[in-house]
Formats: structure tokens, C-alpha cells, sequence
């Protein structure tokens, strides 16, 4: 028995959380500077090419340099604003999307708290976030802030339904509020995931969580050219930090999350193609690699996390009505009519449901 299967299970638990804690800020750091690098690449531009780290690495030092820019700023609080709610609006949206982490599969048959309900559990805190959104602008007690906080509301509650909606699908074909199941019954390889009999929710699922994250093109409720940067126009030094640790955990999230319910999760694409005496496995470190584990969950991720980051260098940014018109008028209905489309499928044991 090694030393770490002798640890209490709560000391596990612990450390474990707080690895994945620090892994997730370290990749925002490093998204953002992956994202301007991967969009200054699209427009023939080098991106960020100057501050180093140790002395090599140019512009790898760039994440450390905003965040100690950012930190050593005033805090400002305005005079009339509610003190209070002023300073916890950007816990309340940044701490959700770090809970939702506890029920996600990160390995084969593992998560930090396996729970039954973990389906009901992510749409529950996803919806949570959007408190700390409303409370950001109405304690600022300033019109641009309010009038940016229920603009980003109004956005974040359409897109929630049609995502719900979607995750309806997933529970269909699954049978399960348990994520870590809904990962298990992909088995089988790419096609066996369930982006291939649910693809328009998949698409409904990734558009309502680009949505919810108000990245472009739905940015409308930070759109500094309409409204002064939205709700939170009056936050500067650590709370401008908090918000924009949250809108980056919550890019990695929701690519996290459709890895998991259309993806597959930690499942490789080639389960079913290759046996399981194939000589490629008996490789040491390509065998690792081929088989399921966390580094596929992380590389679907990163894809995904790219397809975020294309879909900014490509789009305008939409009007409001516009958003608004696709939420309410275009995604519910595809998912709508996909179940009925799934409920046929079911009766007549086809796909998925042919077990």
C-alpha cells in the first residue's frame, strides 16, 4: 500500500482540490496569453512577444506581468455604492464556477464528490453566477453598471434554458444524473460519443455556454463602444481580477463540460478501433497515451477552448436583439424538436437506445 492510499480520504480530498484549484488558475493565466498569441496569429501578428520568464521564454512572462499590474492597483469603491454587496459580487460569480469541479470526472472512475445528482447539481450553480452579475451592477450604484447587469441577465437566463434543454437530451440518452455514468455509457469510440446522435444539442449546448460566458460574439453586455464595459465599469484592481478569473474559469468549464456530455470525457477517440492487445500499447509511454485517462479530457478541452477563441476572431459582435431573437426564437426550438426526434429514436431501440 503506497503512502498516499494511507492518507484519510479527507486529506485527499483536500490535496486534490487544492491541485485542481491551482491548475485551473494557472490555465487562465496561460489562456490569456494563448489567446491573444492565437488571434494575433489570425490577424499576421506575433501577439505578445516581450516579457520573459527566468530570462528566456519571450512572452511567456506575460500572464504574471497583467496580474501584478492588476493586483497592485487601487481598489476603488464608490462613494454611494453598497459596500458590502460591492465586494462580494465577484466571489459569487467566480466561486460557482470552481464548485462545479467537484462533481466533473477528471479520471476513469474518479471525481471528487461522485454524487447521483451531479447533472442536477452543475445546472443548479451554473445559474447561481449570474447573482454575483445583477448584484455587480445594481451596488455601483451607477446607471451604465445596472443597466450592463440586466442586459447580461436577460442574456444569461435565455441561454440557460435552451442549455437545459440540451442537457435533457444527454439525460435521454444516458439515463443518469450522475456524470461520471454519463462518461461510462459512451464507450465504444468517436462515433459512440454522444455529439453523434445529439449534434444539434451539441451545438445548442456550446452557443448558450459561449452565451453565458459573454464572450464574443455575444459580448454585448461589456461592449465598452455601447455601454462602458458593462456591469462591472466601476471595479478596478482585485475585483476587476475576480470577474475576469471568472469569465476565463468559465470558458475552461463549459469546454470541460461538453467534453463530458457529448465528448466522451476522459475516453480516447480510439476505444473500439484498436484491440486491447494491440502492440501499440505494449509502448510504454504511447501506450499511457493511447488509452483513457486525464490528458484526453484535457486535450478536448483545449479544443474546444481554441474553437472559444476562433469564434472571437471571426464574428462581430451581435446586437442585442439579435442575441435575444437566436436565444429565444432559434436554440429552444431545435432542442425541443431534437427530443421529440430522440423520443422516436428511443421507441424504435435505435442507436444509444438499441440496448
Amino acid at each position: 500500500m503506497s503512502l498516499w492510499e494511507t492518507l484519510p480520504a479527507f486529506v485527499r480530498s483536500t490535496a486534490i482540490i487544492l491541485l485542481v484549484t491551482v491548475v485551473l488558475i494557472l490555465c487562465v493565466a496561460y489562456l490569456t496569453l494563448w489567446e491573444r498569441k492565437l488571434i494575433g496569429w489570425m490577424q499576421l501578428r506575433k501577439g505578445p512577444n516581450r516579457v520573459r520568464i527566468f530570462g528566456f521564454l519571450p512572452g511567456m512572462g506575460q500572464p504574471f506581468a497583467d496580474v501584478i499590474k492588476l493586483l497592485i492597483k487601487e481598489v476603488v469603491v464608490p462613494t454611494r455604492a453598497n459596500g458590502f454587496l460591492f465586494t462580494i459580487a465577484p466571489a459569487i460569480t467566480l466561486i460557482p464556477a470552481f464548485a462545479i469541479w467537484a462533481v466533473l470526472p477528471i479520471a476513469p472512475g474518479y471525481a471528487i464528490a461522485n454524487i447521483d445528482a451531479g447533472l442536477l447539481y452543475v445546472l443548479s450553480l451554473t445559474s447561481v453566477g449570474v447573482y454575483g452579475v445583477i448584484l455587480a451592477g445594481w451596488a455601483s450604484n451607477s446607471k451604465y453598471a445596472f443597466l450592463g447587469a440586466m442586459r447580461s441577465a436577460a442574456q444569461i437566463v435565455a441561454y440557460e434554458i435552451a442549455m437545459g434543454f440540451a442537457l435533457v437530451g444527454v439525460l435521454m440518452a444516458s439515463n443518469s444524473l450522475n456524470l461520471g455514468t454519463i462518461v461510462e455509457k459512451q464507450q465504444g469510440g468517436l462515433f459512440s460519443w454522444n455529439w453523434f446522435w445529439l449534434f444539434p444539442l451539441f451545438v445548442v449546448y456550446f452557443i448558450s455556454g459561449v452565451a453565458e460566458t459573454n464572450r464574443a460574439p455575444f459580448d454585448v453586455a461589456e461592449g465598452e463602444s455601447e455601454i462602458v464595459a458593462g456591469f462591472h465599469v466601476e471595479y478596478s484592481g482585485v475585483g476587476f481580477v475576480v470577474f475576469f478569473l471568472a469569465e476565463y474559469t468559465n470558458m475552461i468549464l463549459i469546454s470541460a463540460l461538453t467534453a463530458v456530455f457529448f465528448f466522451g470525457g476522459w475516453q480516447s477517440p480510439l476505444n473500439g478501433y484498436l484491440a486491447a492487445d494491440n502492440a501499440l500499447f505494449q509502448i510504454p509511454l504511447l501506450g499511457a497515451m493511447l488509452n483513457d485517462g486525464t490528458h484526453w479530457l484535457a486535450v478536448k478541452i483545449f479544443l474546444f477552448l481554441c474553437l472559444f477563441l476562433w469564434l472571437r476572431a471571426t464574428f462581430p459582435r451581435y446586437r442585442y436583439d439579435q442575441i435575444m431573437r437566436l436565444g429565444w426564437k432559434a436554440l429552444i426550438p431545435v432542442t425541443i424538436v431534437w427530443i421529440f426526434v430522440e423520443m422516436l429514436l428511443a421507441h424504435y431501440k435505435i442507436g444509444p437506445w438499441s440496448t
